[in-house]
């Protein structure tokens, strides 16, 4: 595995809207970060819903060396 492979991005941070759908809000490399910034929304915007999510996609090209 290259450097640049482990530097993917795997966490990200996304808004939940009706109807199944989100929008991606910030991808980062930690967990413990995505949280944060996570909490840092919730407090800033109670109204909305925001999760943190594995990007599973991106680990499953890094195994495949797509």
């Amino acid at each position: 595995m290259t450097y640049s492979d482990r530097l993917r991005k795997r966490w990200a941070v996304v808004r939940l809207l009706p109807q199944m759908r989100r929008v991606d809000v910030g991808w980062f490399y930690h967990y413990s970060d995505a949280d944060g910034y996570a909490k840092i929304l919730r407090r800033l915007d109670p109204g909305c819903k925001f999760e943190v999510v594995f990007d599973a996609l991106a680990t499953e090209q890094q195994d495949l060396h797509i």
